[in-house]
């Protein structure tokens, strides 16, 4: 109904996403399938009905996805998450195989961590000082830096 209303998009952006963390063996079916579902399976409901409306317009649109460095290297306790923002670079990049002739570019983004609601429990938890090692510039984003 939206495209309907307002006509095709020039872009899209894919930015929903959570987390469930657990030791992987500790994980339950539900924080599993949940994430997947949101994360990755998100990725499929959204863009399959927008895509070919955006290739019958015949004009240039951008498609933007945002994975994770989770999803690039990996995270203790975060199997589930991983898989997900994994999934998303794969399908990111061979999507953008697919459409490049037609003028529509994917691109994937992959924050670390960035200061949001998600990530409020980590940025307030004591092992901070152990994620921020990691990190090199020693402090979390902001999401302003990741945005634009």
């Amino acid at each position: 109904a939206d495209m309907e209303a307002n006509g095709v998009y020039y872009g899209v952006i894919l930015n929903a996403g959570i987390t469930r963390d657990n030791t992987f063996v500790g994980l339950s079916d539900e924080e599993w399938f949940d994430v997947i579902d949101v994360n990755l399976n998100g990725f499929y409901n959204v863009l399959r009905p927008a895509l070919m409306p955006m290739i019958r317009a015949r004009k240039p649109a951008r498609i933007v996805t945002l994975s994770s460095v989770s999803g690039v290297i990996g995270n203790r306790g975060q199997v589930n998450y991983s898989a997900s923002k994994a999934g998303i670079i794969g399908a990111s990049k061979a999507l953008a195989v697919e459409l490049a002739s037609r003028g529509i570019t994917v691109n994937c983004v992959a924050p670390g961590l960035i200061k949001t609601d998600m990530s409020e429990e980590i940025l307030n938890s004591d092992f901070l000082d152990e994620v921020l090692k990691a990190i090199p510039a020693k402090r979390a984003g902001e999401a302003d830096e990741v945005s634009g």
